[in-house]
């Protein structure tokens, strides 16, 4: 087993810089669209065999250090008794918005492994093949609220700040359904063999510092509270877009941070050092020729030296037009540069 992703996300030396990428499995490579030719994105999500197969893909492809779980984050919202369709070129939509008491009261707190029993089933065939450590995801409290209540994506959430602001005592009992879901499936994956865990806040970074101390990061850290009474594995938390919110983000209890690319990673060592950092590459620059590319990434691990632990990893999800070949120059940047 190669551990030098855990290595490094528990701060101890590593040979050489880990890395792997947010949504490296997916539609910028052959391989996954293949599969997924052949079923729908929630069919593809419930079956083991093939969230198996797209999860080893980039890893067998590039040779990343971790190999994150194929699923998605809103599969916990399905089983919480919701309907949940995703629409081509609109994403993730949920027809009945979840935004008064009578919905609140109808969501359910599901056991995971009854519910997505689909899920631990992937976590243990892939721990048979894996040579490189597993993470287990699931979003953030805020981050799935918002697509219950939205009904899907939004750019401005007017429908669920107005339930914050207007409706705090609603909210809360929203958010703490939701909470009690995730951190229950995100403790049924490290005991099906998930060897760290990522929390995905996508959309922290539209909250401003006062609302995100009040209506995100309490969820998040009662849910930290909750792992570290029946796991030690490192908890890797990421607040998308969330420069300002760093020095909160830091008290969450997590292991790791993860950044976007809108942060210099150097900076964020002076501000949380104690904690390992992940990142953060913006997502676009693997669109760079290839010397400006391998000079950027030279540059952030310059500028992640003096970090407790740093994990490379883009600043957001990989786009589905990214050239695979790009991805390749980049893992063999990182292992070739770090460990000089």
């Amino acid at each position: 087993m190669n551990d030098t992703f855990l290595k490094a996300c528990r701060g101890e030396k590593t040979d050489y810089t880990p890395v792997w990428f947010m949504r490296q499995a997916g539609r910028y490579l052959p391989d996954y669209q293949a599969v997924r030719g052949n079923v729908t994105f929630l069919e593809l999500c419930h079956t083991p065999e093939l969230c198996t197969e797209v999860t080893l893909q980039p890893i067998d492809i590039f040779g990343f250090d971790a190999a994150i779980l194929f699923s998605d984050i809103l599969i916990p919202m399905e089983a919480m008794g919701l309907d949940l369709e995703f629409h081509e070129g609109r994403g993730p939509v949920f027809p009945d918005p979840v935004r008064d008491r009578r919905a609140v009261d109808a969501l359910i707190v599901p056991d995971p492994r009854e519910t997505m029993p689909f899920v631990m089933e992937t976590i243990g065939l892939l721990r048979k093949e894996l040579r490189v450590p597993l993470i287990g995801f699931s979003g953030a409290p805020f981050t799935l609220a918002t697509y219950l209540v939205e009904c899907g994506s939004s750019k401005v959430f007017l429908e669920t700040k107005k339930m914050m602001y207007r409706a705090p005592e609603l909210y809360d009992a929203m958010m703490r359904k939701i909470t009690r879901c995730t951190s229950l499936y995100l403790q049924a994956q490290a005991k099906a063999g998930a060897q760290a865990l990522q929390i995905f806040d996508s959309w922290a970074g539209i909250l401003a510092p006062g609302d995100f101390r009040r209506f995100a990061l309490p969820y998040v850290q009662s849910i930290i509270r909750d792992l570290r009474e029946v796991t030690d594995v490192p908890i890797i938390y990421f607040a998308n877009n969330g420069a300002t919110l760093l020095d909160l983000s830091g008290t969450a209890g997590a292991d790791v941070l993860g950044l976007d690319w809108r942060v210099n990673i150097r900076d964020a060592v002076s501000r949380v050092g104690d904690h390992a950092l992940q990142g953060n590459l913006d997502p676009i620059a693997l669109f760079l020729p290839e010397k400006e590319l391998v000079a950027r990434v030279e540059r952030l691990l310059d500028d992640a030296a003096d970090a407790r632990g740093h994990i490379f990893n883009l600043g957001h999800g990989i786009v589905p037009q990214t050239p695979p070949d790009q991805v390749r120059i980049v893992v063999e940047a990182v292992h070739r540069y770090s460990t000089r």
